[in-house]
């Protein structure tokens, strides 16, 4: 029996991101509704405590302190929150090296676009992804740290630019990839560079008999909160690659940019609400945003997309460009190398299979651009618009 491993190591790889990804949101945004959701305590306050918070969950009762820098003494059993972190960037990193690196002609390069070599596309890659936290980082230690809006608000337009720069030189799906993995690297990065190591001089202080110093745990508490408002943005380009209508519109970078606002701006009202600060404005705006970009990215995907030639498009033609271009892979016995099975089961060779499955031949073919493979079979923009006019005939 032969066996695939590439599929298999790659569901493995992904299952793991999932499962470490939730952990780690999981923790995130339990940890900032609680810092929202400390009160002062009523009566004898303890010494260095600035809120507490009582809680019931799952039978139990709890009682959760925090202290301004750190309690008087070392607890003997100290939790760190930080393998949920590395092991979301590092299942996200394998994904990525194996998907977009590793196939980077089929994935990642789009020749329309630059032409590359897989060298060339994968060391761009990696570059961006060490420039995005250079960037952030410095951000964070120049004086624009003394306000969190303003950083924020500097920190997303160097984000836009980088979504629209990859645009103009990788594939749709590739771009819009790179830019989960920025956002992602900076968030893994504020843990494994700011976050556990403030911590860990928090506690070596405390060990010497010294007072720690409060910039640290403001510091880190700082750049958790940022984690806190790039996480949706992030969980949204993870599963974008499941829809072409975002990664294969032309201004994909401008539906990240919009999709992101209604995010963060969702995310604000419920960090509000848990400090007893209900404005449903940011609800309100976050639905506006949406719509508008919603709106926005189907008069925009219409604009590009319905290119066609005059003449009515015949089936006939259709059928000889699946032949072409399609059925090597699509078909019951793939003649394709490595494809033992028609990819996600589609078979494209009668015209009852081709017929039905027209929506996603369009959206693959034509939004998304995304097939054939890599183009391997050079398929051009003209046969892409008789498609999509074909497509949209039948619609």
């Amino acid at each position: 029996m032969d066996l695939d491993i590439t599929p298999w190591l790659n569901m493995a790889i992904r299952w793991l991101h999932v499962i470490a990804g939730i952990a780690w949101i999981g923790s995130s945004f339990y940890f900032i509704w609680l810092d929202n959701s400390l009160r002062p305590e009523k009566g004898e306050k303890e010494k260095g405590v600035s809120g507490a918070l009582w809680a019931v969950h799952g039978g139990g009762f709890y009682h959760k302190k925090k202290y301004l820098v750190a309690p008087d003494h070392m607890p003997d059993d100290l939790h760190w929150f930080k393998w949920e972190a590395y092991t979301t960037w590092l299942s996200g990193f394998a994904l990525l090296a194996l998907m977009y690196y590793w196939s980077a002609d089929l994935y990642l390069i789009d020749r329309s676009k630059l032409d590359i070599s897989n060298l060339q596309a994968t060391g761009l890659g990696l570059g961006v992804l060490a420039a995005g936290w250079l960037v952030y980082d410095g951000l964070c230690k120049s004086p624009l740290r003394k306000s969190n809006a303003l950083l924020g608000a500097i920190w997303f337009l160097v984000l836009i630019g980088f979504a629209y720069g990859l645009n103009l030189v990788f594939s749709g799906r590739g771009a819009v990839m790179h830019m989960g993995a920025i956002v992602g690297t900076a968030m893994a990065a504020n843990v494994f560079f700011i976050i556990i190591p403030n911590q860990r001089k928090v506690v070596a202080a405390m060990l010497a008999g010294h007072a720690p110093d409060p910039a640290l745990g403001k510091a880190a508490k700082q750049r958790s909160l940022h984690n806190n408002y790039m996480t949706l943005p992030v969980v949204l380009i993870m599963f974008s690659n499941h829809y072409p209508l975002l990664f294969g519109n032309p201004y994909n970078w401008a539906l990240l940019a919009g999709f992101s606002i209604c995010a963060m701006l969702i995310r604000h009202f419920f960090n509000l609400r848990h400090k007893d600060e209900v404005r449903y404005g940011y609800l309100v705006a976050g639905t506006a945003v949406f719509i508008a970009t919603m709106l926005f990215a189907a008069f925009s995907q219409r604009g590009f997309s319905s290119a066609s030639t005059k003449n009515e498009v015949t089936f006939s033609q259709i059928n000889t460009l699946i032949e072409n271009h399609c059925t090597m892979c699509h078909a019951q016995s793939p003649a394709y190398d490595g494809f033992d099975a028609p990819p996600a089961g589609l078979v494209l060779t009668s015209k009852a299979d081709i017929t039905a499955n027209a929506a996603r031949i369009y959206d693959q073919v034509v939004i998304a651009k995304i097939m054939p493979l890599g183009n391997e079979t050079g398929m051009t923009e003209k046969e892409r618009a008789l498609i999509g006019q074909w497509a949209q005939s039948i619609k």
